[in-house]
């Protein structure tokens, strides 16, 4: 991922959100499209990071 362009899909995706609020099924339809098995994975892992590092700490 080019760490240049992080800011637009911050931007972006914050977009879709708030879009999502006025037209759910619009925003049901781009959350469809936009899942692929990599983000998935993704996050999935960062879900599992996330647990293992809290876990440590308490």
């Amino acid at each position: 991922m080019n760490l240049g362009r992080l800011g637009d899909v911050v931007v972006g995706t914050a977009g879709d959100v708030a879009g999502s609020v006025v037209d759910p099924k619009a925003g049901l339809g781009k959350l469809r499209s936009a899942v692929t098995p990599r983000a998935v994975v993704l996050l999935g892992a960062g879900l599992f990071l996330g647990y293992l590092v809290a876990r440590s700490r308490h």
